[in-house]
């Protein structure tokens, strides 16, 4: 069987059919230089190739973790098609536990792609990344989780363009296949004509289908968002009929195809007793933020109907960073 599939180059390495191999691939912009994880899964039959991104911020570790684990089992005997895993995207975000952005050029790895290949580091892992791993991919999914300063409630997305609606319908089976109750429609609208930015869209914008999954909370280890990832991506690639058997698809999931983001107004601390996942109402008290002695300074009032998808959990507060960010329900 393992005759009939050819070799998967990757890196300049040809990778047996029925075999893995992984590689740091090297990162080098003017004096900085880094390094990025791959694991190359190729199956012993025929099939599609998945792309996987853990790791584009640094301190979500639940993803992280997820595919150091995944990548432990996954055996490409049993595999039809191949499995391209970035088990860590920003390796220099995750050594120095540096929130949300690269500490070597202070850039949001998820701000830049598709990237540059004469950029800055950052960049360049988006131009790598675009690629070698994207660009090969016949199935895309980057995984995420709350930041150190996110409380987040677990969900699946996907983009939804309306002048791509084979890409959006096959990307709306994959996030349905990945087995969160809630999905969250990013785009929305007629097409996509600007800059990826975010690395699942980068695939989008190449018509690949692309999903996003979010799962994990306050940059932490626990076990149980980190299961669900993995239980996640083995449906998916199910689904994707890479392995054998059925995925754990969710029948009727909530929709979520509007977001609204509440943003802060003052600097100082910020205090909520809601938590991701709480159902809000227009014109509640969500919180409110105090000076740096203490005093009150304002309220922080709901603008909409829905449910808190993530929030700031913790006390300091910058004037225009985000405090909530809320899933309208119809």
């Amino acid at each position: 069987m393992q005759a009939k599939v050819k070799p998967f180059t990757f890196a300049g390495q040809a990778i047996k059919a029925g075999t893995k191999h992984s590689v740091l691939l090297p990162v080098i912009s003017g004096k900085d230089s880094t390094v990025i994880p791959v694991t190359v899964f190729h199956g012993a039959k025929k099939g599609p190739v998945l792309g996987i991104t853990a790791g584009v911020h640094g301190l979500e570790y639940a993803p992280i973790m997820a595919a150091q684990q995944l990548s432990k089992h996954l055996d490409p005997a049993n595999m039809s098609g191949t499995v391209i895993m970035v088990h860590m995207a920003n390796v220099p975000a995750f050594l120095e536990r540096s929130l949300m952005v690269n500490p070597v050029d202070g850039k949001n790895l998820n701000r830049v792609f598709p990237g540059r290949p004469d950029g800055t580091l950052t960049e360049h892992i988006a131009h790598i990344i675009s690629n070698e791993v994207i660009a090969r991919s016949d199935y895309f999914i980057d995984v995420h989780a709350g930041d150190a300063n996110n409380d987040l409630r677990p969900y699946a997305g996907y983009y939804n363009y309306f002048d791509m609606p084979e890409v959006s319908e096959k990307a709306r089976q994959m996030a349905m296949a990945l087995g969160f109750d809630f999905i969250v429609q990013f785009g929305n609208e007629q097409s996509l004509t600007e800059e990826a930015i975010y690395c699942s869209r980068e695939a989008t914008k190449r018509n690949i289908p692309a999903v996003d999954i979010e799962c994990g909370r306050m940059g932490i280890v626990e076990e149980k968002p980190v299961l669900q990832i993995q239980e996640a991506l083995l449906s998916l690639m199910r689904h994707l009929q890479i392995l054998e058997g059925k995925p754990n698809t969710v029948q009727n999931p909530v929709m979520v195809a509007q977001r609204t983001t509440v943003s802060s107004q003052h600097e100082g601390f910020f205090y909520s007793d809601l938590t991701s996942g709480d159902y809000v109402k227009k014109g509640m008290k969500l919180g409110y933020i105090t000076d740096l002695f203490g005093n009150h300074l304002a309220d922080v009032t709901c603008p909409t109907d829905g449910v808190i998808l993530y929030k700031t959990f913790n006390p300091p507060i910058k004037k225009g960073d985000g405090l909530f960010n809320i899933g309208h329900i119809n």
